[in-house]
């Protein structure tokens, strides 16, 4: 477990016990793992990763799920070969760490990502989501690429000096009410900031008595007083994509 001097909570939940079922692929710089639907589809999403890098099996886990819904999913490294934060690690030195991995310096990556997809999966109708930390990158393409034309940015850290309204397509941002790192009033001046100044569709959903990472990080046979919010967590995130791609 974390220490006492953690900086972010991300370690809170289950790992689950979860091989997989898509195949780990090179793109350009960077490794990706990679998810197809049974049937052919020119929709594809890419699944950004926490802290934790884009290995962890809760992360491949909703990849999957996304693909059995009909997407070509990808989760790429976007840490690009940097190691992956571990929860062993000492919390004291999260920000050093964090600060050659700037969640918002990503389009490198990003545009190879849509260039794989594109041109090696048939793509054409494109999104992404994201957690914690690929929380804050899916809110930062959705105001630098065009080319995603929906996003779901799962408890993403929002700063109150944040430019958050200049999104270029439509945006679901999902947090929980009682994640200690994404103070509440954080979230009402992103609605605010939404709502004076933004031109396309968006919502903001706070999901009761939920904790940072509740949708991908918490095992619904475990936690079962969660279950009801995981769950509509995760149909809320499939049914934004599916209107929007």
């Amino acid at each position: 477990m974390a220490n006492e001097s953690r900086s972010c909570p991300c370690d809170i939940g289950d790992r689950l016990d979860y091989g997989g079922r898509g195949q780990e692929v090179q793109v350009e710089h960077i490794k990706a793992y990679v998810c197809k639907p049974p049937a052919s589809t020119d929709k594809a999403v890419i699944v950004i990763h926490d802290i934790f890098g884009w290995e962890l099996p809760n992360t491949r886990y909703i990849a999957d799920m996304l693909a059995t819904n009909g997407y070509i999913t990808i989760c790429p490294d976007f840490f690009a070969g940097r190691e992956a934060w571990k929860p062993s690690d000492d919390w004291s030195k999260f920000d050093d760490w964090l600060k050659t991995r700037d969640a918002r310096k990503i389009n490198k990556e990003a545009d190879a990502v849509l260039k794989y997809l594109k041109e090696q999966c048939g793509a054409k109708k494109l999104g992404v989501v994201g957690f914690c930390w690929g929380g804050i990158a899916v809110h930062h393409l959705m105001m630098t690429d065009a080319e995603l034309k929906a996003g779901v940015a799962l408890y993403g850290l929002i700063k109150d000096s944040d430019d958050t309204s200049n999104l270029l397509n439509p945006t679901f941002f999902i947090f929980g009410e009682k994640d200690n790192i994404i103070p509440l009033h954080q979230v009402t001046l992103l609605e605010q900031k939404l709502k004076k100044n933004c031109k396309v569709d968006y919502e903001i959903k706070i999901y009761p008595g939920q904790t940072h990472g509740f949708v991908h990080r918490r095992r619904e046979d475990i936690n079962p007083q969660d279950k009801p919010y995981i769950e509509e967590g995760r149909k809320d995130m499939i049914n934004w994509l599916n209107k929007y791609i």
